[in-house]
């Protein structure tokens, strides 16, 4: 009881910071057990660090191949931590008391909201509930459709494992995978061509990708979606934008490549621009070989990576509703509005400036930190560029430089992947619990010039 009051009084932002710590650190000294790697021997620290930080923060970048390295007993580690950072390990922990039966206070309601990226603590028990069990009940169809499609290639015990295993990571917007039984880092590529594979996964990654809030909504007005609140709206529009967009692109840019659609059939190119699309939005698979990709491409895919899944969701990245706010302020200026206006209703200015706050840090760090990898590792910028927006915006993606990086650049990525996943929950938590008290000194307006 006594620890459990002392978990009440701490913050909530530290909290969520050292719990994903912690849960990294176990990780990675699980991962150098000799029982986890197929040669039996002890992986070194900063290999295991890397692949714990990126399977807790659900991005999927590797330096040593999943399958090829760690042993079964490696992948469930791996696959544990997949579940407990896609779902936040407090939200797991709520298990407990709705096991218990125990009233949820506000200290707990104020974590769980911190820890799904909400930031609103209406109903989040609720939420939270039915979240867990959506969760299970979505992975576990998800893991019987890919086992059906596995089990011929891999065998019966072989082929569920591998369907339990990729479902868990696409839903979490992992982009781990087993598949690489001859060729390491094969991802997804030995299977562009088989749309229930595909279609499954990319099922997964949306539906992860939307959040636990929109989920809810959807359930309460199942009846009549014109009811559905304006957040659910705009997440929803700008889900189908992006999706819809992306595709285009990808499909235009991409149609003659060789190295990714050009030798490919029409349908083929459709259902693997529309993966890219999707995948880039926080989920790590690859189906098409990111290396061979074009330069506009690889702009395109680090602009899709920062945007990333919804607030709430297992996915990363600034966040739709980030990003449909800020799009809203654009148009507000260039015709000449103040407020700032969505379907009829004014967006809170306080949002405004924690969208415009949130955007220009992660684009700052972003920056900051692509030209600092392409120092230290003397690659090309926009392929530095990629793995940092990758590991930033927790996707997983790369174009094949990361298990080649020494140990600083390593580092610094996992600092990215935990910053991508921790602080932008942080300041999910600042939004959430910081005054709201008008300022007590008003000072004089200035006018100050603009473009």
């Amino acid at each position: 009881m006594y620890k459990w009051n002392l978990l009440r009084s701490l913050n909530p932002g530290r909290i969520v910071v050292a719990s994903f710590a912690i849960i990294i650190l176990v990780g990675a000294l699980l991962l150098m057990l000799p029982i986890s790697s197929r040669d039996g021997q002890v992986t070194d620290f900063i290999s295991c660090l890397f692949t714990a930080t990126s399977a807790t923060c659900v991005t999927g970048l590797i330096v040593v191949d999943t399958y090829m390295h760690w042993t079964l007993f490696g992948q469930v580690v791996i696959i544990c931590l997949i579940q407990l950072g896609g779902l936040g390990f407090m939200t797991l922990i709520s298990v407990i008391s709705f096991l218990l039966r125990r009233r949820i206070g506000l200290s707990e309601r104020l974590l769980m909201a911190s820890t799904l990226n909400l930031n609103d603590m209406d109903g989040v028990v609720r939420v939270v509930r039915h979240a867990l069990m959506g969760t299970f009940l979505l992975e576990g169809i998800g893991a019987a459709i890919l086992a059906l499609r596995f089990i011929p290639d891999f065998g019966l015990l072989k082929g569920i494992w591998r369907g339990i295993f990729h479902s868990i990571s696409a839903f979490c917007n992992a982009g781990f995978d087993i598949l690489g039984v001859d060729q390491p880092f094969v991802s997804l590529t030995n299977y562009n061509d088989d749309p229930v594979i595909l279609l499954v996964i990319m099922s997964l990654i949306v539906i992860g990708g939307l959040g636990f809030f929109v989920w809810e909504d959807i359930l309460r007005c199942r009846k009549d979606l014109r009811k559905l609140s304006l957040y659910s709206k705009m997440v929803l529009c700008m889900t189908a934008a992006l999706i819809i967009g992306g595709t285009l692109f990808f499909l235009a840019v991409e149609w003659h490549n060789p190295a990714t659609l050009g030798d490919m059939p029409v349908w083929q190119k459709v259902v693997n621009s529309m993966f890219q699309a999707i995948t880039l939005r926080t989920a790590g698979y690859d189906s098409v070989g990111q290396a061979g990709l074009l330069d506009s491409s690889l702009v395109m895919g680090c602009i899709l990576m920062l945007i990333g899944g919804s607030s709430g969701s297992t996915a990363g990245g600034i966040k739709t509703g980030t990003i449909a706010v800020l799009l809203l302020t654009l148009r507000a200026g260039l015709v000449g509005r103040e407020a700032v206006t969505f379907r009829g209703r004014t967006i809170a200015q306080r949002r405004v400036m924690d969208a415009m706050t949130l955007a220009l840090v992660v684009v700052g760090v972003f920056v900051a930190g692509s030209m600092v990898l392409s120092l230290l590792e003397s690659v090309h910028f926009l392929d530095a560029a990629y793995e940092v927006a990758s590991a930033m915006a927790t996707v997983g993606v790369t174009v094949g430089i990361t298990p080649g990086l020494g140990n600083v650049a390593r580092v610094m990525l996992v600092i990215m992947m935990y910053l991508g996943r921790v602080g932008i929950m942080s300041f999910s938590i600042a939004f959430l619990s910081r005054s709201k008290d008008q300022a007590k000194i008003k000072y004089p307006t200035a006018e100050v010039m603009i473009g």
